[in-house]
C-alpha cells in the first residue's frame, strides 16, 4: 500500500507531527520500535512556548489534572521571573513526559492515525517518486512505501543515517542519570527538592506525585562508567553522594536511564523525501524543556507544510523553508544550551554576575524569552518595504486572544489558518475571496499586546503578514497564497 506521510518514532514530536497532518486531512502511519509510545521520557518540564502551543492545539487541559504549573524559569539554574515579562506568555509546567505522549497517542488515535507498534526500522531507500522503509515486524520483514518520511527516531535515528545527512557536534566527559523513585516522607531526598549545582557536578528532585520523586543527578568531567543498561539504585545513590555529600538510603526504583552531555545539530531536515524533527535533527544537554520545545516547533512547522504540499496547494520551494526556518532554531538551541553548561560548571564569579544581571527587567525578558522558545522569529520577506515587527513571531497573548476573538480557539484547536480582522469596518472579507475554505476569517476589536489592524496567522500560530493600525493590506494577496495556495486552487 502506497501512503502519503509515513513518520518513525512515537514520541511526543512524531506524534505532534501526525496529530497536525491529520488536523489538515492528512492520512499518516506512525512507526514505532517499542511497545508503548514513550513509556520512558525522562522529562518533565514543559515551557511556555510548550504551553502555549498545547493550549492553542486544545491539548493543555488533558495535562492539567497530572501536573502542576509553576511561574518560574531559569538560565542555567539562575532563576528567572516571568511575571515580569512584557507580554506575559504563559508559565512552565511540570508533567511527566511520559503522560505528555500518552495524552498525544491518544488525540492521535482519535484523529485516525495508523499507530504501529513493534516496527523497527532496518533500511530506507528512496527515489524521485517514493521513500521504500523495509522494517521488521512481529509478523516478519515488510516494506511500507510513501511519498515522505519523518524521522523523529531520536539521537540514533536511522532515518537520518539512511538519508545521509551528516550530524557534526561534540561530546564533553560528563555521566548522568535520572530515576523515578518511591520513597517515605523522610527521605533526604526532601532536602535537594528543585535544582542544586556543585562543584562536582548538579542534583535535580522533582516531586511527582505522593510518595515518589524523580532524580536527576549529573557529574561534569568524568567518563561514564558505561553507556548501556540502567543505572540501579546503589550507583545512584553514590552519585547523590560523591556530587551532594548527601546520604541517600531506602527507597524503591521503579525507572531509572543514563544521559550524557553531546551536542549534535543535522547538516540539513530534509534529503529529498525525507526529513527530520526533533532529536534526530538537533541534540543538547537537556535544560528546562528547550529540546521539547523546539522538537514540537518542528513539529508544526512541518506539519502544515507536508499537507499543503500533498494537497496541491503548496507554492514552490514551500518544503524548503522547513530547513530555512527551523535549522537556525536547532542551532540556537544548541548554543545557548551551551552557554548554560558553561555556567554551570565550573561555578566561577561569572556565574555570579549573571545571576546580578538578570534583575534587570531587559535581561530577565531577553533570557526568559530564550529559555522558554517564545523568542524565535522566523524569516520573512516582505512584498515590499520592511516586514511588520509581528511577522515570523507567535502572536503575542495568545491565551488572552483566544478568550477575546470568538471562534479563534476553535479554529487553532483544528489546525487552521486564521485572518483576524482587527479593523471593525469587514474590510477584508473580500480579500480572503477563493482563500475562505483553508483560511478562517475572524473579525474582533483591537487586541492587547497585539499592534497590527490585522493578522494573518498560519496553521502553526506564526504571523504570516500584519498590517499595521490605520495601514493598507499591501501584501496581503502574497501571504495568503503562501499560507493557503492560490485563490482559485480548490475554491
Amino acid at each position: 500500500m502506497f501512503h502519503d506521510v509515513v513518520i518513525v518514532g512515537a514520541g511526543p514530536v512524531g506524534l505532534m507531527l501526525a496529530c497536525e497532518l491529520r488536523l489538515a486531512g492528512t492520512p499518516v502511519v506512525v512507526l514505532e520500535s517499542g511497545s508503548e509510545p514513550g513509556a520512558q521520557a525522562p522529562g518533565v518540564a514543559l515551557n511556555a512556548g510548550v504551553v502555549e502551543l498545547l493550549e492553542m492545539r486544545g491539548l493543555m487541559d488533558a495535562c492539567r489534572a497530572e501536573g502542576f504549573e509553576f511561574p518560574m524559569a531559569h538560565f542555567a539554574h539562575i532563576w528567572l521571573d516571568p511575571t515580569q515579562l512584557a507580554d506575559r506568555y504563559p508559565f512552565n509546567f511540570a508533567i511527566p513526559h511520559s503522560r505528555l505522549v500518552h495524552h498525544l497517542a491518544e488525540r492521535a488515535r482519535s484523529l485516525g492515525v495508523d499507530l504501529r507498534l513493534g516496527q523497527r526500522v532496518v533500511e530506507v531507500t528512496q527515489d524521485d517518486e517514493s521513500v521504500r522503509t523495509r522494517i521488521e515486524t512481529p509478523s516478519g520483514e515488510q516494506t511500507v512505501r510513501s511519498r515522505y518520511l519523518v524521522g523523529c527516531d531520536g539521537v540514533d535515528s536511522r532515518v537520518r543515517q539512511a538519508a545521509g545527512i551528516g550530524f557534526p557536534g561534540d561530546e564533553q566527559p560528563f555521566h548522568g542519570t535520572v530515576a523515578d523513585l518511591a520513597v517515605g516522607p523522610d527521605s533526604p531526598l526532601g532536602e535537594l527538592v528543585g535544582a542544586r549545582e556543585y562543584p562536582a557536578g548538579l542534583v535535580a528532585v522533582t516531586p511527582m506525585g505522593p510518595g515518589r520523586v524523580r532524580l536527576l543527578t549529573g557529574e561534569f568531567g568524568v567518563e561514564p562508567p558505561r553507556r548501556d543498561g540502567a543505572p540501579d539504585l546503589a550507583e545512584i545513590q553514590d552519585s547523590v553522594r560523591r556530587i551532594a555529600g548527601v546520604a541517600v538510603t531506602g527507597g524503591t526504583l521503579a525507572w531509572s536511564a543514563r544521559w550524557f552531555h553531546v551536542t549534535r545539530l543535522a547538516e540539513r531536515y530534509r534529503a529529498g523525501r525525507i526529513f527530520v524533527a526533533g532529536d534526530a535533527a538537533h541534540t543538547h544537554f537537556p535544560l528546562g524543556g528547550q529540546a521539547l520545545s523546539t522538537g514540537l516547533d518542528d513539529a508544526v512547522n512541518l506539519g502544515w507544510k507536508l499537507a499543503a504540499d500533498l494537497g496541491g496547494r503548496a507554492p514552490e520551494g514551500l518544503l524548503d523553508t522547513y530547513h530555512t526556518e527551523r535549522h537556525p532554531a536547532g542551532a540556537r538551541a544548541c548554543r545557548t544550551t551551551r552557554a548554560q553548561v558553561a555556567l554551570l560548571h565550573p561555578l566561577t564569579e561569572l556565574r555570579d554576575i549573571v545571576a546580578e544581571l538578570v534583575r534587570f527587567p531587559a535581561v530577565n525578558e531577553y533570557l526568559g524569552m530564550m529559555v522558554g522558545g517564545t523568542d524565535t522569529r522566523y524569516p520573512v520577506e516582505p512584498a515590499g518595504g520592511d516586514a511588520h515587527p509581528l511577522a515570523g513571531r507567535r502572536l503575542p497573548g495568545i491565551a488572552a486572544a483566544a478568550r477575546s476573538v470568538p471562534g479563534l480557539a476553535e479554529a487553532w484547536a483544528a489546525g487552521h489558518a486564521v485572518l483576524l480582522d482587527l479593523t471593525g469596518d469587514d474590510s477584508l472579507g473580500e480579500a480572503v475571496g477563493g482563500s475562505a475554505k483553508r483560511v478562517t476569517l475572524l473579525r474582533s476589536a483591537p487586541l492587547p499586546h497585539v499592534d497590527a489592524a490585522a493578522v494573518l496567522l498560519r496553521p502553526d500560530g506564526r504571523v504570516a503578514w500584519a498590517a499595521p493600525a490605520g495601514g493598507d493590506t499591501a501584501g496581503l494577496h502574497a501571504a495568503l497564497t503562501a499560507v493557503a495556495g492560490a485563490p482559485a486552487q480548490g475554491s
